[in-house]
């Protein structure tokens, strides 16, 4: 039987590690990094290698960023009336390149699951609570994704604000069930955005 080389299964497994590749993408990706050239790859590694030293995330809104806190925070141009709390950083980004929203982010890190044992204490909730009772904050909107797991969180957070008596909406409908804010057209989260209730 054939063997592959020992560091091109190596490479296939650590990218069979990553979110939505699966054996057969990582051995396509491997094959067409062997036939990049030399700089081509350096220049991945090196991207890769910087990455978790390059990039911070904000000490206020748990956003990436290059500075914390991060420009949003620190932009006097931002509604600071409004915050929209979304998942990940990469939700806030397809809100923000809309440019239908103009106040605050919150990111959460993720959602409930209980069956992955992801709980309130494993999410920027209490950090949430902490900015919701120190500041000029009016509106939250909650803009988790539209799947069970988004849902869930949004209701338990929800049920935390309400007592705070500040105006709590969700994006309107529009976003399909089970889709991503990430993979929406910037139409379809402009509308979303005009039409919350």
């Amino acid at each position: 039987m054939l063997k592959l080389p020992s560091s091109i299964e190596k490479l296939i497994n650590e990218l069979s590690k990553l979110p939505g590749i699966g054996p057969k993408s990582a051995s396509r990706l491997t094959l067409y990094l062997l036939k990049k050239p030399d700089l081509d790859l350096t220049l991945l590694s090196e991207a890769v290698s910087n990455l978790k030293k390059d990039v911070l995330f904000c000490s206020v809104c748990h956003n990436m960023t290059e500075t914390d806190p991060c420009s949003v925070c620190t932009d006097q141009n931002r509604d600071k009336s409004i915050l929209c709390v979304v998942e990940e950083p990469l939700d806030a980004q397809a809100l923000d390149a809309t440019g239908a929203y103009k106040g605050l982010y919150h990111v959460l890190g993720g959602v409930l699951n209980p069956l992955e044992g992801i709980g309130p204490d494993s999410l920027n909730i209490a950090s949430l609570m902490q900015r919701l009772g120190n500041s000029e904050l009016k509106e939250v909107i909650l803009a988790t994704n539209p799947s069970l797991e988004g849902e869930t969180t949004a209701n338990h957070i929800q049920k935390l604000i309400q007592p705070l008596g500040l105006k709590i909406t969700r994006l309107a409908r529009g976003l399909p069930i089970g889709g991503d804010l990430e993979y929406a057209d910037e139409i379809t989260i402009t509308r979303a955005l005009q039409g919350r209730s």
